[in-house]
């Protein structure tokens, strides 16, 4: 193929919206030779020549507003504990009180179904 051609092949694949596979199969070509032959145009060019001919504004535009957060419960005011005996959580608004003698595994149930509506 006469070099002129491959510049021309080569230049059409750095167009914009164009892909190197696309002008390949356009071109009858394996997208690696186009690869090559752009290797090989970059070298010959110089990289600084080919990077100011490939230079892309930038555009900047607002971003979108962001939706409302989701509205969190409020804390309940506390009262002070009428027992030293007695344990309370809160969790995400929810308060739990245990008290001497509790089973554990049924606190360990409802901690983690608490934790699993949060």
């Amino acid at each position: 193929m006469p070099p002129e051609e491959k510049a021309r092949i080569v230049t059409e694949s750095y167009e914009a919206g164009e892909t190197v596979c696309a002008v390949a199969r356009r071109c009858g070509l394996s997208p690696q030779q186009l690869f090559t032959w752009r290797r090989a145009a970059r070298r010959s060019m110089g990289e600084a020549a080919i990077s100011e001919s490939m230079f892309v504004p930038a555009v900047v535009t607002a971003a979108p507003p962001k939706p409302a957060a989701k509205h969190r419960p409020q804390p309940r005011k506390r009262e002070p504990a009428r027992d030293a005996d007695v344990i309370e959580l809160e969790i995400d608004g929810i308060a739990m009180r245990v008290g001497r003698g509790a089973d554990s595994k049924t606190v360990a149930a409802v901690i983690r179904a608490l934790r699993a509506t949060s």
